[in-house]
């Protein structure tokens, strides 16, 4: 379809609508299709929308959707890629090992984490089975695609002044391309944020056996 058309146009194909919107599947059966939003003023009221979501086949394995947490009037939103294997049985963005560290992160800056809004890219935990343990798998552009709106509807009702991405999802979901290895740290200009920068996933750093 890419070779074909460009993405704008698939909405208006018929061959890809569906009760309105436009769905793209595949050879498995499963079919992809933009989150339906509400247009709603609350963040409560969006993230029980979510709970409902099955725009991309996540929604099958996961336990549950991990919407964002945090005040409506943040200044600072931190986007990770996906809820990891502790974030999908609490609920809780960012609560597992990552979290602790990002956690222990934003006390040495003199951030509160109360006064920040923290969310992921892709709300459904993405894994596959390696014996007892369910192991993270990265999202693909169409899950990743297929969340988006949900992320917008935060970004709208948060408006946070600051936009950090934590990892190369978070960052490559935002601007393409992106190496966060040669652009960590820069303050890049965003129609979402009005400062938009980009740094590694604590995950990243809990695989490294450098201490410092």
């Amino acid at each position: 379809m890419r070779a074909e058309m460009p993405k704008k146009y698939w909405r208006d194909w018929p061959d890809t609508m569906k009760n309105g919107k436009a769905k793209i599947g595949d050879e498995t059966g499963d079919d992809w299709s933009p989150a339906s939003v509400p247009k709603a003023s609350s963040l409560r009221a969006v993230a029980k929308a979510a709970r409902r979501c099955t725009a991309c086949p996540l929604y099958k394995r996961a336990t549950q959707t991990v919407f964002g947490e945090g005040p409506k009037n943040a200044r600072l939103m931190l986007l990770g890629e996906q809820p990891g294997d502790q974030e999908d049985l609490a609920g809780k963005p960012f609560v597992g090992p990552a979290g602790m560290l990002l956690e222990r992160a934003l006390e040495k800056a003199g951030i509160n984490r109360d006064e920040v809004y923290v969310t992921n890219t892709v709300k459904h935990f993405k894994w596959e089975p390696r014996g007892k343990r369910r192991i993270h798998q990265k999202p693909n552009s169409r899950e990743i695609a297929a969340c988006r709106p949900w992320l917008e509807a935060e970004l709208r009702l948060v408006r946070p002044e600051v936009l950090v991405c934590l990892g190369a999802t978070a960052a490559q979901s935002i601007f393409r391309p992106f190496r966060v290895t040669r652009d960590r740290g820069k303050v890049l200009e965003s129609k979402i944020a009005p400062k938009v920068l980009a740094t590694v996933h604590p995950s990243s750093l809990l695989r490294q056996p450098d201490e410092e």
